[in-house]
């Protein structure tokens, strides 16, 4: 058979345009396009196979192949020939498919009389969508530009897919985004929300994969490419003076933007008969598929690179940038695949939920969402590439779980749990005002978190007595540049005055592991939760710490201070803090400023070598917190941003309880204050627990108080610690099963 040539390819995308631009059913459209690709290609057989499922394939056309096995032959994922394309992304092409490996012969189908076989991945921007296949009874290798010419044509085939051209009334698949779908996330932030899909970054929607003229879209291909680079190297001077970093990032941008490879391939899709962009998003599909292939991080952080240009490519084609027209809904659950703290508080408060295919527990991203109180669900893979602007969304924040595009049953059901919350806070807003006074008497303090001014008016509304934990380090991540020392100092002073006397805990900056300043050099450490972090930074970069203290110092203006070191491991490293802190008080009274008239220094207890620190540190450290979280993956050695491990620890493990009451003798021996600060801190079993182990303050979100509080106030501390230790003393391996009879009883 000859070579299809370009002018036949380009002949062969005209006929597949025509035909999906023809009135009929999802179906009879198939059916023609399988028809004039086997046409096309001089081949008895062409099928498509699409995913039914994640893991299984079905049949949905095919000219050659017995008609009735439409809809009725499937596959797992890797099963037969075609499943192996499906699960790997890779063409096969062979001259006599039943000798192949894995080779699956399907009788329904009729196919043993073909020997050849080649099969292209149908797939979009890494996303797997089906399969292409052309078979013929002649045993032969099909040429490099017969797989060329298949290639592009399955790229429009999932273009096409994408928009649901495919499905009619009789389609066994239901149209694409139009069914619902259930993400299994993590838990970044509790809650429960509903609302309306607003995606962060909306997808480039190409709907001319096809083009006229080929001579018209190079030049398109041209000036568009011409824009980018100009765009590149005005990034690249206004970031002349900036970090080494930034640079080498901005140059490989500017490396591919220059790539006459890259040029190459898409001016041949191009000749082929592909559009433009069509040609751009073509590329970009092969690097994401070659980005799933490859493990060196250098490399995937180059094939990430050449995404990122190639996304700023098809803006540029399309006109579409982030503002697309669509005008945001009034209960916008917000998607993305990663964001930003900085572009996060420019929503602010108007988000009712956030859903990222990335991010952490610990992330940028979680803790403003903690800040701002809104349910966060991380790792609900593939969320982007299946909603839309507009669709219906359902977020369980405390179950990980998302519903896009939920049936009544489901939509029912999250209803009642949202009932039950909006009657619980009723509830909790009736005690308000009250102590956290236990049935015997014992009354616990409970503080509440914060980080932004923004969480300050939860205060007064939450019942909290004070904020535990006010964490600094957000106002240097949402910038581009290091604070100055008066615009913090400005910051600290409106928060002080919004608490309106009540004691606010200021932790000094906490950098490091997962939060990492924008315009500081990151450092590629092998494990960044035990690396260069929070008061390691500051000692070994005493400048900003200075800096810091001398800013709450004159926010203080005379005021009660309190402020607290994070991450402290050692005595020594206290010791070195507190000379800081007295370094700043000596320099601030030099130059005649007023001096808080009480100041408290603490530390943070998150490591266990400082739970065993010498009785001289206990009695040098105003007061304790115990930083939950990192505290208990460190005593587990259990990573809190690893699902498969920290799930299987439990705060109520009966070790974990002991060594809390361990921390909880030394403090009471030398009379320091202490108080628990963690996402184990507001909820309220494990609340219970911490206070009847001795622990008398709690700091924890302020949604959270009303919860904890209300449990407090019907629990008898005294009889729940004899349970606890009645639990250990059987040799159980957690208290919690003992705990939960013990409330459920009507403690």
């Amino acid at each position: 058979m000859p070579e299809t040539t370009e002018s036949e390819s380009r002949k062969l995308l005209r006929r597949l345009r025509d035909t999906m631009a023809e009135e009929a059913a999802g179906q009879a459209r198939l059916d023609k396009i399988t028809h004039l690709i086997a046409d096309s290609m001089g081949t008895e057989v062409c099928s498509v196979y699409l995913f039914r499922d994640e893991e299984t394939l079905e049949l949905c056309a095919t000219e050659g192949l017995n008609p009735e096995a439409v809809h009725e032959t499937r596959m797992r994922l890797g099963e037969g020939l075609v499943g192996r394309v499906a699960r790997t992304g890779k063409i096969v092409n062979s001259a006599d498919a039943p000798k192949e490996k894995g080779f699956r012969y399907m009788p329904e189908t009729g196919e043993e009389i073909y020997s050849s076989f080649l099969g292209i991945p149908v797939q979009r921007l890494g996303e797997k969508l089906g399969v292409l296949v052309v078979q013929s009874k002649e045993a032969r290798q099909f040429s490099s530009d017969e797989v060329y010419a298949l290639e592009v044509v399955a790229m429009v085939l999932a273009e096409m897919t994408e928009l649901g051209a495919f499905v009619g009334e009789g389609a066994a698949l239901k149209a694409r985004h139009q069914q619902p779908v259930m993400f299994r996330g993590t838990t970044g932030q509790e809650g429960a929300a509903q609302g309306h899909v607003w995606l962060h970054e909306p997808r480039v929607v190409i709907t001319n994969p096809v083009a006229e003229d080929p001579h018209k879209e190079l030049t398109r291909l041209h000036e568009a490419v011409d824009h980018l680079r100009v765009r590149v190297d005005q990034m690249l001077e206004g970031a002349a003076t900036g970090d080494k970093e930034q640079m080498e990032v901005l140059e490989a941008y500017r490396m591919f933007a220059n790539s006459k490879g890259w040029m190459r391939r898409m001016e041949e899709d191009i000749a082929r008969g592909l559009s433009a962009e069509a040609a751009v998003e073509k590329e970009q599909s092969a690097a994401r598929a070659r980005m799933s292939q490859v493990s060196d991080p250098y490399l995937r952080g180059r094939l990430h690179d050449l995404d990122d240009l190639s996304n700023r490519l098809l803006r540029i084609l399309t006109g579409q940038g982030n503002e697309t027209g669509a005008e945001m809904p009034p209960d916008p659950i917000l998607i993305a695949r990663n964001i930003g703290p900085a572009e996060l508080l420019d929503y602010g408060r108007s988000l009712k939920g956030i859903v990222l295919e990335e991010g952490s527990v610990g992330s940028h991203a979680a803790i403003v969402a903690r800040a701002l109180a809104i349910p966060l669900v991380i790792h609900a893979e593939r969320i982007t590439t299946e909603a839309l602007n507009g669709d219906h969304i359902m977020v369980d924040g405390d179950q990980g779980i998302v519903h896009l595009r939920p049936d009544e049953t489901v939509v029912s059901a999250f209803r009642d749990k949202i009932a039950m919350q909006a009657q619980a806070l009723e509830r909790y807003a009736s005690i308000r005002d009250k102590p956290a006074t236990t049935l015997d008497g014992k009354t616990i303090g409970l503080h509440m978190n914060a980080g932004l001014m923004a969480d300050l008016p939860s205060l007064d509304g939450s019942g909290a007595e004070g904020v535990g934990l006010f964490r600094t380090e957000l106002q240097f991540l949402v910038r581009n540049q290091m604070p100055k020392r008066h615009e913090l100092a400005a910051l600290y002073s409106r928060v002080l005055d919004a608490a309106h006397g009540k004691r606010v805990v200021f932790r000094t900056l906490d950098i490091g592991s997962d939060k990492v300043l924008p315009y500081m050099k990151p450092n590629d450490e092998p494990n960044p939760a035990l690396g260069w972090r929070a008061i390691r930074v500051g000692l070994d970069k005493p400048g900003v710490l200075r800096m810091q203290l001398q800013a709450l110092l004159r926010a203080a203006a005379g005021r009660p201070l309190t402020v607290m070191f994070p991450f402290v491991a050692q005595y020594e490293e206290f010791t070195a803090a507190r000379a800081e802190m007295d370094k700043a008080l000596a320099r601030e009274k030099i130059l005649g400023h007023v001096i808080p008239q009480k100041i408290e220094v603490g530390a943070m207890l998150e490591t266990p070598s400082l739970a065993f620190a010498p009785d001289k540190f206990f009695e040098m450290v105003d007061f304790l917190s115990i930083g939950g979280n990192d505290l208990k993956q460190f005593f587990f050695a259990a990573d809190r941003e690893n699902e498969r491990v920290r799930r299987r620890y439990d705060t109520l493990n009966v070790s974990f309880l002991t060594f809390l009451e361990q921390i909880v003798a030394r403090c009471e021996a030398s009379n320091t204050a202490l108080s628990f600060c963690g996402e184990d801190a507001g909820r309220p079993i494990e609340a219970a627990c911490l206070a009847a182990i001795g622990i008398p303050t709690l700091s924890m979100r302020p949604a959270s108080i009303g919860p904890v509080k209300n449990v407090l106030r019907r629990t008898n501390l005294d009889e729940l610690r004899a349970v606890i230790h009645g639990a250990r003393d059987r040799g159980e391996m957690s208290v919690r099963p003992a705990v939960m009879e013990f409330l459920r009883n009507g403690a």
